[in-house]
């Protein structure tokens, strides 16, 4: 099971709007819980975003690095880590 220290929550409630029109949560707590229900995921490096999409079966054929980064899905840490949220 996946761990998310505060970087990650907070990262999430201060952005989740980048994914979901509306908050899906308030408090930390809420943050861990939807993130833990939906199964995201934190990577250590852009390299690992690109993996996980492969795994995934995603499309990504010519895309470039930074289109990948930028999907509404991929949230950046600031520390190395990114945060992969399937909506």
């Amino acid at each position: 099971m996946q761990e998310y220290d505060e970087v990650v929550l907070r990262c999430f409630l201060e952005n989740q709007g980048q994914l979901f029109p509306e908050p899906v949560a308030e408090t930390l707590e809420e943050a861990e819980a939807f993130l833990e229900e939906v199964m995201a995921i934190v990577v250590n490096s852009p390299k690992e975003v690109w993996e996980y999409f492969d795994e995934q079966g995603v499309d990504i054929e010519g895309a470039d690095e930074d289109e990948i980064l930028s999907a509404d899905e991929i949230f950046d840490l600031k520390d190395g880590r990114y945060l992969i949220v399937e909506g």
